[in-house]
């Protein structure tokens, strides 16, 4: 779904700047002002701005285990391999010891990122410069393989925060824009719809959060199911957990959006093009759950990234008392019509609000 058009690439650039706020500092304005032809591109920019950042402040270190035959004892001693020691004459005390290394998982991730952004022709040479320039600091840091990762071991606090940007870079770069090759090898490929439809939600998300504060909550909440009966409580857990991407609400008055970022917007059958039938089902049975006292204040809409269809779906219905449709965003357009397109959105809905 992804074209190679820059202000295409440029709007990657502002949603992933709603995403993670660290984009809108000073350190990254030369990223805002320049045009991209591909996703690798710009994150080439966004990486070697981050990481030469970082490197003024020191590349992130953790403690990490390490195992070593020393002349005097540090840590806690190994007794099988220091007996291993004696037998082979060698003088020296197996340690096991806690050390703090830059050689961590985090650094390890942005070492491997760096090395296939160089080795990928869409990347600007003088983005490549850069990359090589920071890459120098790297020398002790080892090299992973990219379908070895353990993202889900990646955990932040206050020492390590600024590296969540670099990390979600890297994992676009690294699960999102990598394919193995019959040899073994690995390619870039373009940027993965599975990953550009979470930033899409996220965008959304945050967008709304930022500049419709008039709003009483924006959030990715959770809609319970209006059961019945004196076993409901019970029989809950067999049904599926309903999670809204973005859930806006004014007093009593609630939109939920479902942000769907598909290759085809619609499906065909018998000639006929239609929504899709379980999206359509999906925001149907949030809002009908959510308004389970018929008021009629809760409202959905599917909104649907804009593919290079003809038909782009734009549409509203009353669905018994609720509101709930289908509307497209076109992300191929300047940002400041994206976001007017947003804000239209929250408009017709909430009514003209201070923004």
């Amino acid at each position: 779904m992804i074209k190679d058009k820059s202000i295409y690439i440029k709007n990657i650039y502002y949603m992933l700047s709603y995403a993670f706020q660290i984009l809108k500092q000073s350190n990254y304005d030369e990223v805002a002002s320049e045009k991209f032809d591909n996703a690798q591109d710009l994150f080439a920019a966004i990486l070697s701005k981050g990481i030469g950042q970082q490197l003024k402040q020191g590349l992130y270190r953790e403690y990490v285990t390490k195992n070593e035959n020393l002349s005097v004892m540090r840590g806690k001693l190994d007794m099988p391999n220091t007996i291993r020691n004696r037998i082979q004459r060698k003088q020296k005390l197996a340690c096991e010891f806690d050390e703090l290394s830059e050689n961590n998982l985090f650094n390890q991730i942005l070492k491997t990122a760096i090395r296939y952004l160089l080795s990928n022709d869409g990347v600007d040479g003088e983005r490549k410069i850069a990359l090589k320039e920071v890459l120098v600091f790297f020398d002790e840091i080892e090299l992973l393989e990219p379908s070895e990762i353990a993202w889900s071991r990646l955990h932040y606090q206050r020492n390590n925060k600024n590296y969540e940007l670099l990390m979600n870079v890297c994992y676009f770069v690294l699960d999102g824009m990598l394919q193995t090759t019959e040899k073994g090898e690995y390619k870039m490929t373009s940027f993965s719809d599975e990953h550009m439809a979470r930033l899409y939600e996220k965008f959304i998300l945050e967008y709304y959060s930022q500049h419709h504060t008039y709003l009483s909550e924006v959030k990715a909440g959770q809609v319970k199911w209006d059961l019945v009966g004196d076993n409901s409580e019970s029989m809950i857990r067999f049904l599926p957990t309903m999670q809204t991407d973005i859930m806006l609400r004014l007093n009593e008055k609630i939109l939920i959006i479902d942000a769907k970022y598909y290759g085809r917007t619609l499906q065909k059958q018998f000639d006929k093009y239609t929504l899709h039938s379980n999206n359509v089902y999906q925001i149907f049975t949030y809002v009908k759950n959510q308004d389970k006292n018929n008021t009629g204040d809760v409202a959905g809409i599917l909104l649907y990234a804009k593919t290079d269809e003809d038909i782009t779906p734009d549409v509203m219905f009353n669905m018994g008392g609720n509101q709930i449709g289908a509307k497209t965003l076109d992300l191929n357009k300047e940002f400041s019509l994206i976001v007017a397109q947003l804000d239209k959105i929250a408009e017709d809905y909430f009514g003209k609000q201070a923004i």
